[in-house]
């Protein structure tokens, strides 16, 4: 079983923010359930439908390429190991 949801996918594609909408997924703040609600030992956290292929976790920049070659300006800041070697 793949764990990407089988569908028929048009050549054309919507509004880029209906894609956003329907790709983009956020974390949840409280993935086990709301505030209160009584905990359930045995349930599995995560998602109960497979994935479409385009969903991916929002980022925490909205246009992370923007940000990319700009340093961190913050005194005291330690510099980044992130290199190209690295990814």
């Amino acid at each position: 079983m793949s764990r990407f949801l089988s569908e028929d996918r048009r050549t054309t594609t919507d509004l880029s923010t209906v894609e956003s909408a329907r790709n983009d997924l956020f974390l949840e703040e409280f993935p086990e359930g709301p505030y209160g609600a009584a905990l359930v030992t045995n349930l599995k956290l995560g998602r109960s439908k497979p994935w479409r292929i385009d969903q991916d976790t929002h980022a925490g920049y909205e246009n992370i390429e923007l940000h990319e070659d700009l340093p961190r300006v913050y005194p005291g800041e330690d510099p980044l190991g992130d290199t190209d070697e690295d990814r």
